[in-house]
Order: C-alpha cells, then sequence, then structure tokens
C-alpha cells in the first residue's frame, strides 16, 4: 500500500484537532474525512504493528486515548505520525489515509472482531514484547 496511484487524490487539507483526537484530511475528489488517532494507530502500516508477514500482525490495545505528538511530511506522497505512546514507524501515505477514512466501520468492525477473538478488551495495556513466537493461543 505504500506509495500513490497515479490519479488517486492528494490532500488539500489536513488538520490536527488534538481536543477531540481526529486528523481531518481534505482531498482532491471532494472527500473529506476525519480520522481519529486511534484508529491510525492501531492500523499503523509499521512492522511492529503489521508484522513481517501474514499472520504475524499485533493486536493494538490501549490506544484509545492516544494522541499526535507530531506530524512529519514524508516527501510528496505520505506523513509520518508521531504518537503519545513512543510510536513513530508508521509511514502513511496518502492512499492509505484516504482508505482508512473511506473504510472506517469496516475497520472499526473488524478491529472488534479481533479483539473479541482474542478475548481482549480495547482498552487493555498492550502486553510487554516477550519472545518472538506465535502470540495467538
Amino acid at each position: 500500500m505504500a506509495g500513490l496511484q497515479s490519479g488517486a487524490p492528494t490532500p488539500q487539507s489536513i488538520t490536527v484537532h488534538g481536543a477531540s483526537r481526529v486528523l481531518e484530511i481534505g482531498f482532491s475528489d471532494g472527500a473529506t474525512f476525519r480520522i481519529p488517532f486511534e484508529l491510525m494507530r492501531i492500523n499503523s502500516p509499521s512492522a511492529e504493528v503489521k508484522g513481517h508477514g501474514p499472520g504475524q500482525e499485533v493486536l493494538q490495545t490501549g490506544k484509545r486515548d492516544v494522541t499526535l505528538v507530531e506530524l512529519e511530511p514524508v516527501g510528496n506522497y505520505a506523513v509520518k505520525p508521531v504518537f503519545s505512546d513512543g510510536h513513530d514507524t508508521g509511514i502513511f501515505s496518502w492512499d492509505l489515509l484516504y482508505e482508512l477514512g473511506a473504510k472506517q466501520s469496516q475497520l472499526w468492525a473488524e478491529y472488534e472482531a479481533r479483539l473479541k477473538a482474542a478475548g481482549v478488551d480495547r482498552d487493555a495495556p498492550m502486553v510487554e514484547k516477550g519472545g518472538h513466537g506465535c502470540a495467538s493461543h
């Protein structure tokens, strides 16, 4: 999902709303999305969240109150958020941000399903990193 698809909508405005913890993005096709910081954080494209291959994803919890400390531009195709929990390795392309905005309902439903399947509460603290084995039980 990295990079920018040819002809894809590009951001015309990006506003960080710290109090309501959302990133508001207006795209060139007229779409405007308000993406919660939590949704961005739990769907970070980083290896820390996605793992290094299928089945290695790390379920993120305890991110409801996460905020954006900084939003760094990455070329003309992405931004790199620095979250209040220290996470700063995810590069969010315009394509990914558009997808997060457009598919919020579906992504939240998938997240709730993953939490339920893992028997974990959304607000549970993250488990400390232990070994590098399989985390499913």
